[in-house]
């Protein structure tokens, strides 16, 4: 692993120029706190921030925006930005021009979105109607025949029309993750697969967040002062958290709560992310008075380079948290990194283990370089140090090849496997470290 001790100071501003977003109505994203108008819908209730009534399939999301379309609203009823507000000013072009948007709705209805200039002009609307009921579905905004079109040009305003249609009833429509086509997808992308399931003995760990173990008591996993989102799922069955929106996150176990740590000797994380680089942990102690700020806390953060879309396991000696005077009042874990504001990373089996007992050997592993990757045929796994087992898995979880090299330099041939991303799983078999690296098959 790449220990990278370093503090970073990260500080973020909304677009001047330029569409904001993705729009994913957090409270530390973009669109909750925007000032949104509705109209012709009744006597026009405003829109409402509220929790995701279904984190599930492609919207983990924690929270997203309520439209309740009323049946003495016109068809056309919906909701808009205020003009040079929120969104920017922006141009539509051919980089910019799809836009996503995921719906959950109880009807099957058109769903109308349009932009609008700050004279009024507008790019007209374009109606996709959804076809699945009581769960999201993405829906996709085409505005390449009015990129030639003087509306184009100078944009400041997003128009919803979340149910066109004449209704006979009150239809809640739920909206979020509004994407451009020039912005980043990987805040919607998940893993596929669980993360590793550690084998420690159960006498030799305290288990923050792990199915294998009995778990401590947590005060918080999102305390107040966060700037993140956190969201319980399962992937196949095994309990995960998400942090979406993410800036840093505050995890505690605080007054009798605090954990002492005096008998283990390693930190253990499992994290998955697509969009972040790098990622920091903070351990913070409170000291003797166990209070915050009681003029005896220390705290110690150590930063990483993760392994895009793969699952990134972590084994850190508590000792690498040089700047710890104590770890007998623990009571803070601090998870942070870039982009701020809209980092999202899927954690598991946050704990402590004691390596005397647990027969795990972390010293230091040289990375392993693997080339050419991508590739189409031939892998080159250079700085095995001990014989090392080779997995690779497809982003089903299913095993593909499997192998053990006792040579430095070992090579293995991927030209049978589909076109597609990878799991490459090495394990040195003497000192039992792992190491993931993420292949592209092309």
């Amino acid at each position: 692993m790449k220990l990278i001790y370093t503090f970073f100071i990260v500080c973020t501003t909304h677009l001047i120029f330029g569409q904001a977003g993705p729009i994913d109505f957090e409270p530390n994203g973009f669109g909750a706190n925007w000032a949104w108008t509705t109209f012709e819908n009744g006597n026009n209730p405003p829109v409402e921030m509220v929790a995701n009534p279904s984190a599930s399939g492609i919207n983990l999301s924690s929270t997203v925006c309520k439209f309740t379309a009323l049946v003495s609203g016109a068809p056309w009823a919906g909701f808009e930005s205020v003009h040079g507000q929120g969104i920017g000013v922006f141009n539509l072009t051919a980089a910019n021009c799809q836009i996503k948007v995921m719906v959950y709705k109880s009807v099957i209805s058109p769903v109308g979105l349009k932009f609008a200039t700050p004279s009024g002009a507008s790019s007209g609307e374009i109606l996709v109607s959804n076809t699945l009921v009581d769960q999201w579905e993405e829906l996709t905004f085409d505005f390449t025949n009015v990129l030639s079109n003087p509306t184009s040009i100078g944009i400041d305003q997003i128009i919803f029309f979340p149910d066109f249609t004449q209704r006979s009833d009150n239809n809640i429509c739920y909206i979020d993750n509004i994407k451009f086509s020039n912005q980043d997808g990987s805040q919607s992308a998940a893993p596929m697969v669980p993360a590793p399931t550690p084998t420690y003995p159960a006498a030799s760990v305290i288990s923050m967040f792990s199915n294998p173990y009995v778990d401590v008591t947590v005060d918080t996993w999102q305390a107040p002062w966060s700037q993140a989102q956190v969201t319980d799922l399962q992937i196949q069955g095994n309990d995960t958290k998400r942090y979406s929106s993410m800036n840093f996150a505050g995890i505690e176990t605080l007054g009798g709560n605090q954990l002492d740590l005096s008998d283990m000797t390693h930190f253990r994380i499992d994290y998955w992310t697509a969009n972040m680089d790098p990622f920091n942990i903070k351990l913070v102690d409170f000291g003797n008075d166990g209070q915050y700020a009681g003029g005896d806390d220390s705290e110690s953060e150590l930063s990483f380079q993760p392994v895009a879309q793969a699952w990134n396991t972590l084994e850190i000696p508590l000792s690498q948290f040089s700047n710890l005077n104590s770890v007998s009042h623990f009571s803070q874990l601090i998870l942070s990194g870039l982009p701020a504001g809209t980092g999202v990373v899927f954690i598991d089996n946050v704990l402590f283990f004691d390596e005397s007992q647990s027969n795990v050997h972390t010293a230091d592993m040289i990375p392993f370089v693997i080339a050419p990757n991508p590739s189409s045929g031939i892998i080159n796994i250079n700085g095995a140090q001990h014989s090392t087992s080779i997995q690779m898995y497809n982003m089903l979880g299913q095993l593909c090849f499997t192998a053990v090299c006792e040579a430095t330099n070992t090579q293995i041939d991927v030209a049978h496997l589909k076109d597609g991303m990878y799991l490459l799983k090495l394990k040195d078999l003497q000192t039992g470290q792992m190491q993931n690296y993420r292949i592209d098959k092309k």
